[in-house]
């Protein structure tokens, strides 16, 4: 997702990460926790930031889809953090989002093509998410990662070369935890 421009409107804290978590982080700290998919227009705000806003229609089915979609990827990054593979159920959830669509090869001029077929035109950004999701798993379920702060629900994919990165961002989680150690040392 490094290559789309975010959207100048969306206010989240962490944009650009890979497509499935950057489904995930709609939802970022706060009281209550802000959510950017709470209403059609922060759907067509997230479309336009993830570059799929001239492909999918920002609209009250494709909203409730990528819900959908968001809580069962977020089921399978717990189960995949916590226990290293996926409960049932959370494979069921990924399975009920990517039922909604196929992946056609077809032939072209410069050889194979992949072109995703959603059953219905909601559907293609939540298939298009739980798919990312699974590549990510191939790659490695243990870089699918929440961050380390106690107060930030926000996720990435760590592609530290020893896959050891805790924080979204160390500027700002990273330097919070430091601060509060440092403080609980100067103290002690």
């Amino acid at each position: 997702m490094t290559d789309v421009m975010a959207d100048p409107r969306d206010p989240r804290p962490l944009i650009g990460e890979p497509l499935a978590l950057d489904l995930l982080n709609t939802r970022w700290a706060g009281r209550p926790v802000n959510d950017l998919l709470a209403g059609v227009e922060g759907y067509g705000i997230w479309l336009s930031s993830a570059g799929l806003g001239d492909r999918c229609a920002a609209d009250q089915a494709g909203l409730a889809a990528v819900r959908q979609a968001r809580e069962a990827i977020l089921l399978a990054a717990q189960d995949a953090r916590e226990q290293g593979e996926l409960s049932a159920a959370a494979r069921d959830g990924l399975d009920a989002v990517l039922a909604h669509g196929r992946i056609r090869r077809t032939a072209g001029p410069g050889g194979a093509e992949d072109r995703v077929e959603p059953d219905r035109p909601e559907w293609l950004a939540p298939w298009l998410a739980a798919d990312d999701f699974l590549t990510l798993l191939g790659q490695g379920a243990s870089r699918v990662k929440q961050c380390a702060h106690e107060a930030c629900i926000l996720h990435f994919f760590d592609v530290s070369q020893n896959g050891r990165r805790r924080w979204c961002r160390m500027a700002v989680c990273g330097n919070r935890a430091k601060a509060a150690r440092h403080y609980v040392k100067a103290r002690g």
